[in-house]
């Protein structure tokens, strides 16, 4: 058998390394292009295939579009999550979603029948000391305070009955059981002098005591307690009523009547919104954070309207980078980049629904050509 050089050997297997570098080393087309990118390129390749026109028309659009980001569709005033001040057990869920409500009309309401109970004993204990009270004659000075007293408590009890009345109403003719939408009406009219009398009330008790009102004596200190006691047992039934913040639709309605709730924030009862105008909350990353100015226009496209835009314009910018919150999913990584929250909102009526994710385009007020141009094709994640 024929010997082999080893200096031959070891030069050929060096020669082929040598080769295979040099292939592995030769540059190819580029792949590292953003999503932005190859989107705009997209929508600007001409149908000739001139590559000169291609860069051109995406020049154009670069220079249309200031900056895009993801975004959300929100109620006017954000999504309003309802949760119980009290912990309790669930009496009475009187909505459901997508009904219209008034501000003060009750969403949700706890169990309360313990509250009553201490609420009659303390209205007793008061009436006992009221006249225990009026029926000390050796009382001389003191008259105006103890008149503004009982006025300021009588309209704050004026004020609590007319709500519960009010709340009795609208639930009896959301269940269909009686009364008419006039009649509630006129309750809910009742509640505003009620409020605004005691607020007076409480105002005129509060001047006249600054003025240096005579001290209590002990009657009047056993009837100041008994009062008190008898506001916290309102003050505790008024809890139970998870009430419209403002005028507005229910979204979600989570809460089933005979549940137990916790005073959380985490166990939210009801979801609430203003439907009458949508907004997009959309999230711009840090590098794009100088692109978008308060007044500017977007143009917001979502999957379920494919060939529909909606415009909109900028009306908040939020004075700090945070932490995505639309595109996250699972654990943040170390090398995930801080956006820029920027609310806008929406003109007209958009058939959009509140949780959709969409696509902002913020467009470059000082692009200059006139005509809108095509947003370039989105990229999800």
């Amino acid at each position: 058998m024929p010997k082999v050089d080893s200096m031959l050997v070891t030069l050929l297997v060096a020669s082929v390394a040598a080769l295979g570098v040099a292939i592995a080393l030769k540059p190819g087309p580029a792949t590292n292009v953003s999503p932005a990118e190859a989107g705009l390129a997209t929508a600007a390749k001409p149908q000739d295939g001139s590559a000169s026109q291609s860069r051109a028309d995406a020049t154009g659009q670069r220079a249309q579009w200031a900056a895009s980001a993801t975004g959300r569709i929100e109620p006017r005033n954000g999504e309003i999550r309802l949760a119980a001040q009290i912990s309790g057990r669930i009496a009475d869920v009187p909505v459901k979603s997508a009904d219209r409500v008034k501000k003060g009309e009750v969403l949700v309401r706890l169990d309360d029948e313990d509250h009553w109970i201490r609420h009659a004993a303390a209205e007793s204990e008061a009436h006992v000391r009221k006249r225990e009270r009026d029926e000390d004659i050796e009382i001389k000075s003191g008259q105006e305070r103890r008149r503004l007293e009982d006025a300021s408590f009588d309209a704050e009890r004026a004020l609590f009955r007319t709500r519960m009345v009010f709340d009795e109403a609208a639930n009896a003719l959301r269940a269909g059981k009686s009364g008419t939408p006039q009649s509630v009406e006129e309750f809910r009219a009742m509640i505003q002098p009620a409020e605004e009398k005691a607020l007076a009330d409480r105002a005129a008790l509060a001047r006249h005591v600054a003025q240096g009102a005579p001290l209590p004596t002990r009657l009047e200190a056993s009837l100041a307690a008994a009062r008190s006691d008898q506001a916290l047992a309102e003050q505790a039934i008024e809890r139970t009523r998870i009430r419209a913040p403002f005028d507005g639709t229910v979204l979600s309605v989570p809460a089933r009547a005979g549940e137990l709730t916790a005073a959380s924030a985490e166990a939210v009862l009801v979801t609430f919104g203003d439907l009458s105008a949508l907004r997009v909350r959309a999230e711009v990353e840090e590098r794009d954070a100088t692109k978008v100015k308060i007044g500017q226009r977007v143009v917001v496209r979502a999957d379920a309207y494919p060939d529909r835009d909606f415009e909109g314009k900028v009306t908040s910018i939020a004075s700090a980078l945070g932490a995505p919150r639309i595109n996250t999913r699972g654990p943040r990584r170390p090398n995930d980049v801080e956006v820029l929250e920027v609310q806008a909102m929406l003109d007209g009526n958009p058939p959009l629904l509140t949780g959709m994710r969409v696509d902002v385009f913020f467009r470059n007020e000082t692009a200059v050509s006139a005509a809108p141009a095509e947003p370039p094709a989105a990229t999800k994640p």
